[in-house]
């Protein structure tokens, strides 16, 4: 018999307000009661919405893996609720990861340090080493102390595909695969977390994300190394961090990088296929020509990467619904602050 569409909670908490409304608390409990009985839920996060269970029961971990198709190669973030609960999940406690957590969580930054031993080798991938975040949605802490646990949460998704920024996308990917979604509307930052290797010397970015390498530097007073993006295909080893595989965020539609986008949008247009265009120059008289045609669908950008970065996932949703042979986007910018867009749209234009 066919599992029933999970139930989508709305939960919100006006800044100003001393505790959340009755509806958001009653949304919490039920949330706590299936993660406490190995359910999983998908809850709301500034980066993107992740699929929580408890992170110290290997069985709720595994219902993780099955439920997006994740290799298990591929190893998970834990969230948690303050940097007493991250602690408590390490071996060891660089100082590294001390001068990030201080200065910068809550908030879009993961630490990866040595595990301890209480973490489920499975969370790891079978590493020595956990990765650990505190988010910055006051509800998602919110649950993680009702609970009692920390929450293995990677994105909501199914594993390689578009990750959701919003209710609808968790439901539309995951279906009765998850048991309840807390909806606490559009994440802000819209890409996953910066994971920071904070094992190694120098330390590395594992994945860019919205803290930037030099907001990073400047507090822990040194330099730090990039890892580049992997375009090797998976491998049996384990995964330094999540989200390094070479395909990763990927829409349904084939999506191109291109640093000439005219000429191949119009190559295209030839041949009869149907494109969407994601310009970073919509006024260019090069995109206007093109746009007369009924087979594109032009989409303007934002030319400052923290909006493109919050608008890409969501417009990539959007355009798989559009029934298109093909999703170009013009190469950003080749700076420091665009580093995770490219990431991002890098892995999502790897073949399969």
């Amino acid at each position: 018999m066919p599992r029933r569409l999970p139930d989508i909670l709305p939960i919100e908490w006006p800044e100003n307000d001393p505790a959340p409304p009755p509806s958001t608390d009653e949304a919490l409990d039920r949330a706590v009661v299936l993660i406490r009985s190995g359910g999983l839920v998908a809850i709301p996060t500034e980066t993107v919405y992740g699929l929580a269970t408890d992170a110290l029961d290997s069985e709720s971990v595994d219902r993780i893996f099955r439920a997006k198709g994740r290799p298990a190669t591929n190893p998970l973030i834990v969230h948690v609720a303050d940097q007493a609960m991250a602690q408590s999940l390490a071996s060891a406690w660089p100082a590294v990861a001390e001068a990030i957590t201080s200065h910068f969580w809550p908030g879009p930054v993961t630490v990866v340090v040595p595990k301890h031993r209480d973490v489920p080798d499975i969370v790891t991938a079978g590493g020595p080493t956990v990765a650990l975040r505190c988010p910055a949605h006051r509800l998602t802490r919110r649950l993680i102390e009702r609970s009692g646990y920390p929450l293995a949460a990677p994105s909501a998704n199914r594993s390689e595909s578009l990750s959701p920024t919003r209710a609808a996308h968790v439901l539309e990917s995951l279906g009765d695969r998850v048991d309840l979604i807390l909806d606490g509307g559009p994440c802000p930052h819209g890409i996953e977390s910066t994971v920071v290797d904070c094992t190694t010397s120098p330390p590395q970015i594992l994945r860019p994300g919205p803290i930037g390498r030099a907001a990073l530097e400047a507090v822990i007073g040194g330099p730090l190394a990039v890892g580049s993006v992997d375009t090797a295909p998976a491998s049996a080893e384990p995964a330094r961090t999540p989200g390094s595989h070479a395909r990763h965020y990927a829409p349904r539609t084939p999506l191109e990088l291109t640093a000439d986008a005219p000429t191949r949008v119009a190559e295209l247009l030839r041949t009869g296929k149907r494109i969407g265009w994601l310009a970073l120059r919509p006024t260019d008289p090069a995109v206007r020509a093109l746009a007369a045609s009924h087979d594109l669908v032009v989409v303007p950008m934002p030319d400052e990467p923290a909006a493109f970065a919050a608008a890409i996932y969501a417009t990539l949703h959007a355009l798989d619904h559009r029934d298109l042979d093909r999703i170009i986007c013009d190469v950003p910018p080749a700076t420091e602050p665009w580093h995770a867009i490219h990431d991002r749209l890098t892995r999502a234009a790897s073949p399969t």
